[in-house]
């Protein structure tokens, strides 16, 4: 558009009282106006710039189309409505708010979009995203069903929550079932999804810490009340950066007492322990009750997740996994004696005093 037919055009735009127009887009279109090229009239006898002019040109078509868009009446309501009902793009297990680890591998982008699902008759299940550190193998069973409503399941004779809908699970990887899995409700904004995990072991497939890999479970899920088992391939594909892995063999000996960190591998989902605890010169019943508790550098305690020990002779090893808290710059390793449950909440007479060992970590990247 010729620049001084654009003026008229902005003038008339100007003057119309019938228009809405917020003072910050009014002096938006004054800036605008006072900048205009100027008219042929005053610029005879200058040199014309035809490069110049096109680009001015551009730039007040620009500046024209914030204008038709500023002054539409902004946002319909019918329109703010629709944008309102637009899901939020992102991972749900940034939302889990139980097990910092999984929060972390959402919030980091370390999960897998899956989207595989099996229907029988009204029933669906759909996997949705899994997350795989090299230990932990997560995933997210999202559960439709006309009995279903906010995380209650109607089994015909009474309601329960979804997660004790469940009659059974099996988890198999290449054809051998993995003991351990375990399943609980997601909760939140998102009631009818179950997360399931498995804590695979150190001798089992595709469990290294260190290696990058990937491997499908078939995993049997029944549920009450419907005579049908339900087989689900889940692909798990391995995401985690930043993995540590530390032979510190640090050792740390109180009375006949002594406990060695043969190995640490640690993730933003998970972290790994491998401890000894040795008893000099005495039976080794009283190692079958000995654990250790695993603190981060503010205080927070990991939270255990599963693990297998051996005992032999006089010493117990215990090869741990624990729910990493976040960055930290050091562990802190305590033994106890537990009681009831070895992941139980440790009091402070159950610890063993003067076998704590603070393990120094290399710097992460933030």
């Amino acid at each position: 558009m010729d620049p001084s037919k654009l003026e008229v055009e902005l003038k008339k735009y100007k003057r119309n009282e019938d228009t809405t127009m917020s003072p910050l887009v009014r002096s938006r279109l004054d800036e605008t106006y006072a900048s205009l090229p100027e008219t042929s009239s005053e610029r005879k006898g200058r040199v014309s710039r035809p490069r110049m002019r096109k680009t001015a040109s551009v730039a007040v078509a620009t500046v024209m189309l914030g204008v038709a868009v500023f002054t539409s009446g902004f946002i319909s309501p019918v329109m703010a409505q629709s944008i309102k009902k637009i899901p939020v793009v992102g991972s749900l297990f940034s939302s889990i708010e139980a097990d910092l680890g999984l929060r972390a591998a959402g919030e980091k982008g370390l999960t897998s979009s899956v989207n595989k699902s099996i229907s029988y008759q009204d029933v669906k299940l759909n996997v949705t995203e899994t997350v795989f550190d090299g230990t932990r193998a997560v995933f997210l069973l999202d559960v439709t069903a006309p009995n279903l409503k906010e995380g209650m399941f109607d089994t015909g004779e009474k309601e329960v929550k979804l997660s004790n809908a469940i009659d059974s699970v099996v988890f198999k990887v290449n054809g051998q079932v993995k003991d351990g899995v375990n399943y609980y409700s997601s909760r939140g904004a998102h009631p009818n999804v179950l997360i399931f995990e498995e804590i695979l072991g150190a001798d089992e497939p595709n469990a290294s810490a260190t290696n990058s890999d990937t491997f499908h479970a078939e995993v049997l899920v029944k549920l009450t009340g419907i005579d049908h088992e339900f087989t689900l391939d889940v692909p798990f594909q391995k995401t985690t950066k930043d993995i540590m892995n530390l032979k510190p063999n640090a050792i740390q000996k109180s009375g006949n007492l002594s406990v060695t960190i043969a190995e640490v591998n640690v993730t933003p989902v998970t972290t790994r322990l491998l401890t000894t605890i040795t008893l000099d010169d005495q039976t080794s019943d009283q190692l079958t009750h000995t654990r250790v508790a695993v603190f981060d550098d503010q205080g927070r305690q990991l939270p255990a997740l599963n693990g297998e020990g051996t005992l032999e002779d006089n010493k117990i090893t215990f090869d741990g996994r624990y729910a990493t808290t976040g960055k930290t710059k050091y562990l802190i390793i305590k033994p106890f004696v537990y009681q009831d449950d070895f992941s139980e909440k440790v009091r402070d007479n159950q610890y063993i005093k003067g076998l704590e060992l603070k393990m120094e970590l290399p710097a992460q990247n933030e």
